[in-house]
């Protein structure tokens, strides 16, 4: 359910700062980065073959480029919304497999706000459909109403305008329900595979 206080900060496992343990805690459950790419079963075993097996991704060049643009791009949502910067990773209330780690996380004006930040080489007129999950996701996991989406569109690397563009996700409890039932059925597999 939506909070509107700091209980979110009792369900904080990790504050970000050590990736190790940031990473270590992360394989323990089931994150906003996860639930937000499966879509049909196939998807669901390839998630449970790398929570068991560990997923041989390391990033690229366009990941590299988000770590390298999101300290800039945090700055400017605390400067115009007041939502600050984050890494830490938080479970959900009574569910500690399910996890997320928000850019931002703040109590604005009484309110539990979320900040998730992408930079992309397209422009969108619709935020992609996996984003909308992981943003879901996380107000699940951090009882959040809603979520400062921002997205910074660049041109082989070089952004191409002054600012971000920027639009609020209001709470999906229809979607949500449907997340934690995927997360539920991912978190079963896996624990199959792992007793098998």
């Amino acid at each position: 359910m939506p909070t509107t206080t700091n209980d979110y900060l009792s369900r904080m496992v990790v504050d970000g700062t050590d990736r190790a343990a940031w990473l270590a805690a992360r394989r323990r459950g089931v994150t906003a980065t996860e639930v937000s790419k499966i879509t049909d079963q196939s998807k669901l075993l390839e998630a449970a073959s790398k929570k068991v097996l560990g997923d041989p991704f390391t990033g690229n060049k366009y990941t590299q480029h988000g770590v390298d643009r999101e300290p800039v791009i945090a700055a400017w949502v605390y400067e115009n919304f007041g939502i600050e910067s984050s890494s830490a990773l938080f479970h959900a209330d009574g569910e500690t497999r399910h996890l997320a780690t928000p850019d931002g996380v703040s109590v604005v004006d009484g309110t539990l706000l979320l900040a998730e930040i992408k930079t992309t080489k397209n422009g969108w007129d619709v935020i992609p459909d996996n984003y909308m999950r992981q943003v879901q996701w996380q107000q699940y996991v951090l009882g959040a109403e809603r979520t400062l989406f921002v997205w910074e569109q660049h041109e082989n690397f070089v952004p191409i305008a002054a600012a971000p563009q920027h639009m609020w996700i209001e709470r999906d409890e229809e979607m949500i329900a449907h997340l934690i039932n995927v997360a539920n059925h991912l978190i079963a597999e896996i624990i199959r595979r792992q007793s098998a």
